[in-house]
This record gives C-alpha cells, structure tokens and sequence, in this order.
C-alpha cells in the first residue's frame, strides 16, 4: 500500500506529534508499506527531501510562519500529485493544509484517517485568534471529507467539543510508544554521569520547554517538595533553549530555574539521543506531568516511564489522565494546582515500592508501534466501497 502523511512538521522537529507520526510512519514502512512523509522544511539547513528510517520525507519551503502555522505555497501546488499516488492518505491535526488534502483525497477516491491530537488552544492576541479560526474551518472540511478520524483516547474524545460533533466518525486507537533497548551497565553509567545517587530521590520531566506543559507548575511544588526531599532534584529531558514560538516563556522562568540549578535542583539533559532516553526513565524516580491545557491529549512520555516502572503524578485532564488511571502507575492532580502536585509528588515517592513494575511488558505491547500501524491498515480494511 501507498501511504501519504501529512503534517507541518516532522523530526528533527520534537513533539509528541511528530514522535506519534514518525512511529506509525516507520511501522508502516518495516510492514513493507511505501511511506511518504509531506511536511514543512521548518529549518533552512535541512534537505528538500531524504530517506529517514525507510520513510521517504518530503520538506516543502515555508513562505511564512503564522504562530506555529507555516504558509506553504508549493505544499499545495504539489498536494495533489502526491495524494494521486497514494492509497491512504493519513493527515495530522491541527494543519492548516488539511482541508485541501481531505477534498483531494476524496476526489480522487482515496481513503482518508485524520490521526486528531489535540483541541487547538491558541495564545491570546489578533493573528493567534485568526489562525486559530483558519484552523478550525480548515479542520471541519477535512471532517466532512474523511473516513475516519483516529485519536487516543475515549476520555479525550468525549470531552472534545470539536469530536463530539463528529461521533459517528471518531474512533480509538492508542499511541504508539517505543523505547531502544538498554544495558544495566549503560544505564549506570548515566546514572553516574548525571551524579543521580547524589540527588535522590529524582522528579523526571520530559517534553518541549512549553507554555502549556506547566514547567512553573513545577516550579512552585518544588520547595514544598525539598522539605520532605531535601535532596530531590529535577531531571528536565527535551529541547529547553530557542524552542520555537517558547522563547519568551523559557526567558520568564530561567532566572528561577537558575537558581535551583545552582543549589543542585535542577539538571536540564536536553534532547539525548535515542539509546540514552530509556537510562533517563531508569534514572528518575518519578515522572511530573503538569500540562495546563487541552493541546495534550495523552503524555506519551508517561507510557515511557511506566515501560520502566516508573510511577507518573500528572494532571487532571482529559486524556491527559488516562495513562494513570488505566494503569494504576501513579497519582492525578487538580489542573494548575501546584500544592496538589506537590502532596501528589510525595506521596508517590513515600509509596514507590506499591508501583510494581511486573507489567511492563504488558503495557510495552500493548503501545506497540507495530501493533498500532496494524490497527490503522485494519480500520481502512474496514471501508471497503465507502469514501
């Protein structure tokens, strides 16, 4: 089968979009699938198009940037050669080129999933409030002209103003999540790279320096935490400087992150490569996810850290709050409430050893990336004669 995959934008770029769509993408293509990735050339130095992990990645230029929205004039100049090609077209939400892929799709009879994130939620001011408008009309054409349209989660999907509109459409398929194997000898030596055991117990943090992850949430629990913990100290994996459209937030919250890296509070790991990310979940003690708004609709990360049986206090969100509640694996807390993560974070690290880790593998199977593209090709299966 020819698939199609769209999205504005794709790796090196890190979100937990574009790490769900590389996953499926790569899946697709170790199933013996012909993978086209079409996306945004998001960074001048990266090449037009390359072969990455056998997917075929296509990168049109950007005219301009609207919020995290590009403006790309040749995307659709050459859309509609690409869906002509493909058999399934799969698009991913929010993109402004989605409409005009959903209606190429059903013209030329193709078959259509829309893969849905996440509500949009944009920050306040006129040119947000536009794109946020454009979005939403461009998401509803690509509504009415799909199949399908997949997202994570029946909490999410019943809570969703925009997919309850479209009930008779939206289907369930879990995230896919992976992590490369590691030795015991590899994850020590991080661990003593890091000085881990200096700075026990360890509160993990994995995602985008972000607005909406609620970093200051963390913030504001932490000397709460350090009476109980006194030597407890947050590891922060993932891109932390000059993310884009965060500058100003990491600018606001780094003189108070400075100072708790300076009393040894605080360590940020940055973006580590593939074979490292697991001896950071083998390193922590326990996973914070503090997200603030509907633009998470899962956590992925949260998965990566049961994976290695450890336990997540994440907030009390659509969605967001499934991983926790559908495992057992830790403790949710009222969304922007800082005291009730802190009280969240200590209880789970008083209790740990109630967070057994006997089923990882059962939860590694069942986020399978190959178990999930399985249930994408088994969904259009399923449309046989309907467009």
């Amino acid at each position: 089968m020819k698939i199609l995959v769209a999205l504005t934008y794709y790796s090196p770029y890190i979100s937990g979009l574009t790490i769900y769509a590389a996953r499926v993408a790569e899946a697709w293509a170790r199933a013996g699938h012909q993978v086209t990735v079409l996306t945004s050339r998001h960074l001048k130095e990266l090449p037009p198009e390359e072969m990455l992990n056998g997917v075929r990645v296509v990168r049109e230029p950007a005219l301009l940037k609207i919020s995290k929205g590009m403006v790309m004039p040749k995307f659709w100049l050459d859309a509609a050669g690409f869906v002509k090609e493909a058999d399934l077209v799969n698009i991913h939400l929010p993109q402004l080129e989605s409409a005009l892929l959903a209606r190429l799709g059903r013209k030329y009879g193709k078959k259509v999933i829309l893969t849905y994130h996440c509500d949009l939620q944009m920050p306040s001011g006129l040119i947000n409030a536009l794109a946020n408008k454009g979005v939403l009309w461009m998401n509803g054409i690509a509504f009415r002209n799909c199949n399908f349209v997949v997202t994570n989660s029946q909490d999410y999907a019943d809570h969703s103003e925009i997919l309850t509109g479209i009930r008779e459409k939206v289907r369930i398929i879990q995230p896919p999540v992976e992590l490369a194997p590691i030795t015991d000898e590899a994850a020590s030596a991080f661990r003593e790279e890091k000085n881990a055991d200096g700075c026990s117990p360890v509160i993990g943090m994995a995602c985008r320096f972000a607005a909406d992850k609620g970093v200051e949430i963390l913030l504001d629990a932490l000397p709460k935490v350090l009476k109980s913990f006194p030597k407890a100290s947050v590891f922060f994996m993932g891109p932390y400087e000059n993310v884009l459209g965060e500058e100003a937030y990491y600018e606001r919250l780094k003189p108070r992150i400075d100072e708790f890296i300076k009393t040894g509070h605080w360590q940020f790991m940055g973006r580590l490569p593939d074979e490292q990310v697991p001896a950071f979940y083998r390193c922590i003690d326990v996973l914070c996810m503090p997200s603030l708004n509907r633009t998470d609709s899962f956590g992925l990360v949260q998965i990566e850290a049961m994976m290695n049986g450890k336990p997540v206090a994440a907030s009390d969100l659509p969605g967001i709050r499934v991983p926790v509640t559908r495992h057992g694996m830790g403790k949710i807390f009222p969304v922007g409430n800082s005291d009730a993560l802190a009280d969240a974070l200590i209880r789970i690290l008083i209790d740990k050893k109630e967070y057994s880790a006997e089923h990882c593998d059962e939860i590694r199977n069942y986020y399978s990336p190959d178990r999930v593209a399985a249930d994408y090709i088994k969904l259009i299966q399923s449309t046989r004669g309907q467009i």
